[in-house]
């Protein structure tokens, strides 16, 4: 998933190089329900203090998080203290450099073609749509257009002329095969985070310059 940004999923990623984190991340992304740090030690042979060690720092690397509950459905006074309990904040990681949203990419066009069995219509306006109201959510998410533009790994840098260039493509090698759908996916996704962030929509304008995204923010007139 894309909810971790770039740098949070880094840092994830070199969170699990530590053979017993990442042995204890499997077993709670693999359990049915929340799992303790007891039940974590028993099932993995490991000391509870190892086990415990590594559940809390796997909840500051944001892949768990923590719930607390009174096991066994005692409530009331002398039933004991809750245990504290691990989920899975994620379920898959990735990280590449530049940074790729190939998942985004592939969820935009997966709703487009369910939209277009279920209605019918046109292949283009489904897919434009749809991108447009996933850029809204991402808009929706983190009010700074800037942040948006960050978070997705277009790497925004200041013109001379007060709008931004976008640095890096977040779907490049699609881009490359695919242009004319790919650009017009990017380009509905900008203009929908945009208009979620109160910026006007028509500042999201085409940039054919090599090695940057097919779009760049104009200034404000």
């Amino acid at each position: 998933m894309t909810g971790l940004p770039w740098l949070r999923r880094l840092s994830a990623l070199a969170s699990l190089d530590d053979g017993n984190r990442r042995r204890l991340y499997e077993h709670v992304r693999g359990a049915r329900g929340a799992v303790s740090r007891d039940d974590a030690a028993l099932a993995l042979g490991l000391p509870r203090s190892t086990a415990s060690f590594h559940l809390d720092r796997l909840v500051r690397d944001g892949l768990l998080s923590v719930e607390f509950r009174k096991l066994g459905g005692k409530v009331g006074p002398g039933s004991g203290r809750p245990a504290k309990l691990y989920t899975p904040v994620v379920e898959e990681i990735g990280a590449s450099v530049p940074e790729r949203h190939y998942d985004l990419a592939g969820e935009v066009m997966a709703t487009a073609i369910e939209d277009l069995m279920a209605k019918g219509g046109s292949p283009r306006e489904a897919l434009l749509e749809t991108a447009y109201a996933r850029g809204r959510e991402a808009g929706m998410a983190e009010p700074r257009f800037g942040d948006v533009l960050a978070n997705y790994g277009y790497r925004p840098e200041a013109d001379d002329d007060g709008g931004y260039s976008l640095v890096n493509c977040p779907f490049r090698r699609l881009a490359d095969s695919h242009t004319d759908v790919v650009c017009a996916l990017n380009g509905a996704f900008l203009s929908g985070a945009a208009a979620a962030c109160g910026i006007a929509e028509d500042r999201i304008v085409n940039d054919n310059r090599e090695g940057h995204c097919c779009a760049r923010i104009r200034p404000t007139s």
